[in-house]
């Protein structure tokens, strides 16, 4: 399906399964996938064996017509013609080792068990070892013995069978299929099913909001428990986004008003088993909108001692007579606190916006592609991943959240240790740096960073891992 391929090749795959990652979505400009194929050696590259053993990059230099497909052996043309010249899956590592060394089955079991799943350095260690030594006697070139050992050694700090690549790639290219053909569904299922994956729902939402979807916000009036799909193609978020909100007394809630539609907030109260904090939640998001003026209205009347329903269901009370509210109704920014607060997200404004009139010279994400490649530039933003793998040797790459996209930062080791600190605890940062553009992939490398002095943004929590 083009639009799919499309939309993995530009990177287009937060929340797709598999490859949205930052290295996977650095690498898809590159790999261009075109077929199904391409998107299981797209799946199986990003993984600590090929990247440590210095597989991936030949393979997309080959792919990219920058180096010549070659071979460790003539005899390896047949098992490595597909990844051109360059093993990539644990069943090539193996039939390499089997062809060239002329293993035993007992032999090839002890290397596949050193490959599998519950490896161990030792064991890796030892396979290695009879492999060098059965490939001397074979007659194998020493040279030739060592580059075959060392791509099958990397496969000790975990690579993909091709099986497994396989069973990824299809679940890849349906999220892929949903994201681009079913956007609202996509969104909708994601946000339902959280935790998950790299993003936070938070930055689901506004990426959903940048590809066209209206996300609405919780309302008493309209939300299900689940987010659900509304008649206009909107996501209506659903009542379990409600920080500390108990799901029996929503349940009950939805029933008591499929019976009959709340009339008022006394009537919402004297009719539901919320707790006063639930309903001061509620208010203060929002989600008591639909029966008062604003949310401070709401958060007032909350504070009334509940009254029990009457025979006629509190019809005087209706949303119009709420009494005068001696409270003005919140700014953009108190907007901003309350939904983060209450939901740890908004559907209103990135919080970026609200300060982009103060951020003279600062580049935003969206802007980074017509920047030419070596400029200086200034880039801010919420702090919304951090990456330090093992295998990028202290080198961190930190995602940056604006109204308009994710700018991508690269931290060299000195820079790192020297403001560790504010790297690992701020939320919004500002980073100045070299935009480094290649295949399409723009990252920032990182040569100063200051945490963003606004005081009041709210965020929502970062994925980080090692």
């Amino acid at each position: 399906d083009p639009p799919t391929f499309e939309l993995m090749q530009r990177a287009d795959t937060i929340g797709v399964f598999q490859i949205e990652s930052r290295a996977q979505m650095a690498t898809l400009p590159r790999m261009k996938p075109g077929t199904f194929y391409d998107l299981v050696i797209e799946v199986a590259i990003i993984r600590p064996g090929p990247i440590v053993g210095d597989l991936a990059h030949p393979y997309l230099r080959r792919r990219n017509g920058e180096e010549p497909v070659t071979y460790y052996a003539p005899e390896l043309v047949p098992i490595l013609e597909r990844t051109l010249g360059v093993p990539l899956f644990q069943e090539q590592m193996l039939q390499m080792a089997m062809v060239m060394a002329h293993l035993t089955g007992d032999e090839a079991e002890e290397l596949r068990r050193a490959m599998s799943f519950h490896r161990s350095d030792e064991r890796m260690t030892r396979a290695r070892a009879r492999l060098r030594a059965a490939m001397d006697r074979a007659g194998v070139r020493a040279d030739v013995a060592e580059r075959i050992a060392q791509a099958v050694g990397s496969f000790a700090l975990y690579g993909f069978p091709e099986s497994h690549a396989i069973s990824f790639a299809h679940l890849a290219y349906a999220s892929a299929y949903l994201k681009a053909h079913r956007a609202p569904e996509f969104f909708c299922a994601l946000l339902n099913h959280q935790p998950m994956g790299f993003y936070s729902p938070a930055t689901l939402i506004r990426d959903a909001k940048r590809r066209g979807v209206q996300v609405r916000p919780v309302c008493v009036a309209r939300s299900e428990w689940e987010c659900v799909i509304e008649a206009d193609a909107s996501i209506r978020l659903g009542l379990l986004q409600v920080e500390g909100l108990r799901r029996d007394p929503a349940q009950a809630m939805l029933e008591e008003r499929s019976r009959r539609p709340f009339a008022s907030l006394e009537d919402f109260k004297s009719r539901t088993a919320f707790s006063k904090e639930e309903i001061r939640t509620l208010a203060g998001i929002g989600a008591l909108n639909c029966l008062a003026p604003h949310r401070r209205a709401a958060l007032w009347e909350a504070e009334r001692p509940r009254r029990e329903g009457d025979l006629f269901g509190d019809l005087g009370h209706t949303a119009t007579s709420v009494a005068e509210v001696p409270l003005r109704a919140m700014n953009p920014l108190e907007r901003l606190r309350a939904d983060y607060a209450g939901l740890r997200l908004t559907t209103g404004q990135h919080p970026m916006a609200l300060v982009r009139d103060r951020l003279p010279g600062i580049c935003r994400a969206g802007d980074l592609p017509g920047v030419e490649d070596g400029r200086w530039v200034r880039v801010a933003g919420q702090v919304i991943c951090r990456q330090r793998p093992g295998s990028a040797k202290g080198v961190c790459f930190l995602s940056l959240e604006d109204e308009t996209g994710i700018s991508n930062v690269i931290v060299a080791p000195p820079l790192f240790e020297a403001e560790r600190l504010t790297f690992t605890t701020e939320a919004f940062l500002i980073i100045e740096g070299v935009v480094q553009s290649r295949h399409g992939v723009i990252h920032i490398k990182a040569r100063s960073v200051r945490r963003l002095p606004y005081a009041g943004l709210q965020a929502a929590q970062s994925h980080d891992f090692g």
